[in-house]
C-alpha cells in the first residue's frame, strides 16, 4: 500500500463518510479516480467500477484491499451494473453511496448535419443509460435500507448550449431531468438524489476531446472562465462530489450543482460590465 503524506491524511474528527460504502463508475481516472482517493481518505470503502482493468487494480492496490475493490463494469450493460452495486455489497456489507460517474466525450462533431446516428446512440448509452441503470440497482439495494445517497456526473452542457456536441449535450440535460424524477420517487425511502455540472477539467476526457493536455488545457480554459485568477481542478469537483455525498448536504436532493464560476450565467455579449 503507498504511503501517505501528512498532507493526505484527514483527522479522524473531520472525516465525512466513515463506514460508508461507495460504488463509483468510471473510477479508474479523471473525476472518478479522485473520488476514490478522496472518499477513502474520508473513511469510506470503495468499488471502482470500470472498463480500465490495469488502471482500477492499480488504484485499489494503492488504497489497500481493505477499503477498495475493483470490478470490471461496462455501464450500458445491466449485467454489469447490477454485478458492480451486487459486488459492494458482497465485499463490503452494503451500499450507501452510488456516484454514476462514467462517460464519454464521443466525436468532436459540432456539426449536426456531419453527425452520426452511431455516435449519437453511443454517447447516450454510456452518459444516460449507465447513469439510468446505476441508479436503478442503487435504488434496488437502498430503498430496503431506507437510506442512501445516488450521485451523477452531469456537465455544464447541462445549462448552457455551444459548449459542447449535440449527443453529449442532449445526454447531459436529460441526465438533470432523470435526476430530479428519480429524486421525487425515491425521497420517500430517505434516498438522496443529486448531480453536479462542471465545466471542463483537466480529465482524460476532457483533454482527448479538445486535443490538448495538462497546463495548455488549463490556459484555454483561462481564456473562456468568468471567474478570474481561480482555475477549476479536478480535485475542486470531487470535493463537491464529497460534499453532496456527505451529511453535510443530508437535506439536498434533486438538484444540479453547477461549478462553473459563474459561465452559466454571465452574458459578456453585452459587455456592460467592461
Amino acid at each position: 500500500m503507498a504511503s501517505s503524506s501528512s498532507s493526505d491524511v484527514v483527522p479522524a474528527v473531520s472525516k465525512k463518510l466513515v463506514g460508508k460504502v461507495a460504488v463509483i463508475t468510471g473510477g479508474a481516472s479523471g473525476i472518478g479516480e479522485r473520488t476514490a482517493r478522496l472518499f477513502v481518505k474520508h473513511g469510506a470503502s470503495v468499488v471502482i467500477a470500470d472498463i480500465q482493468d490495469d488502471l482500477g487494480a492499480r488504484i485499489c492496490a494503492e488504497l489497500g484491499p481493505e477499503v477498495a475493490s475493483y470490478v470490471r463494469c461496462d455501464v450500458t450493460s445491466e449485467e454489469d451494473v447490477a454485478g458492480a452495486v451486487d459486488h459492494a455489497v458482497a465485499r463490503f456489507g452494503k451500499l450507501d453511496i452510488m456516484f454514476n460517474n462514467a462517460g464519454i466525450g464521443g466525436a468532436a462533431c459540432h456539426n449536426i448535419r456531419e453527425s452520426t446516428k452511431e455516435d449519437f446512440e453511443r454517447v447516450l448509452a454510456v452518459n444516460l443509460v449507465g447513469p439510468f441503470l446505476g441508479t436503478k440497482h442503487a435504488a434496488r439495494v437502498m430503498v430496503p435500507a431506507r437510506g442512501g445517497c445516488i450521485i451523477a456526473t452531469s456537465s455544464l452542457a447541462s445549462t448552457i448550449g455551444g459548449v459542447a456536441a449535440h449527443p453529449y449535450t442532449c445526454a447531459k440535460r436529460a441526465l438533470v431531468g432523470l435526476t430530479e424524477n428519480a429524486a421525487t420517487e425515491l425521497g420517500r425511502h430517505g434516498i438522496r438524489v443529486n448531480c453536479l455540472s462542471p465545466a471542463a477539467a483537466a480529465t482524460p476526457l476532457s483533454t482527448g476531446y479538445v486535443g490538448v493536455e495538462g497546463e495548455v488545457f488549463e490556459a484555454v480554459m483561462e481564456t473562456v472562465a468568468n471567474l478570474k485568477g481561480v482555475g477549476l481542478r479536478v480535485d475542486d469537483i470531487a470535493a463537491a462530489v464529497l460534499f453532496l455525498a456527505s451529511d453535510d448536504a443530508r437535506y439536498i436532493s434533486g438538484h444540479n450543482l453547477v461549478i462553473d464560476g459563474g459561465i452559466s450565467v454571465a452574458n459578456t455579449s453585452f459587455g456592460i460590465f467592461n
